[in-house]
């Protein structure tokens, strides 16, 4: 397989992994998926936005989630985040207490 299409096909499979989150699987919250895989869709966004700093695009945070989000961060959260247990919450603070407070789940 040749390099370009490699890329593409990369591109293809985080397009469809974004969609299936972002479509399919709205029921599932950032922090099950943070304590049942390490990572959440604001993740994603936080690659997205590296990837592009690599490129010497520089986004904010804000911009890089409205970005993969399909709209605010904000607004995304008020129409389909759910606040979390405590027992959820216990479990990812347990889970990356060294980065509690640096990245929302």
């Amino acid at each position: 397989m040749d390099e370009q299409t490699r890329i593409e096909i990369e591109a293809a499979a985080f397009r469809r992994l974004r969609k299936h989150l972002m479509e399919d699987r709205l029921d599932v919250q950032n922090i099950d998926m943070m304590n049942l895989a390490g990572f959440c869709r604001n993740c994603l966004s936080r690659w997205y936005q590296e990837a592009a700093a690599e490129r010497g695009i520089e986004l904010t945070k804000a911009e890089a989630r409205e970005i993969y989000y399909g709209m605010p961060y904000d607004e995304w959260k008020a129409k389909y985040q759910k606040e979390a247990s405590p027992e959820k919450q216990e479990a990812f603070r347990k889970a990356f207490a060294e980065n509690v407070g640096k990245e929302e789940g």
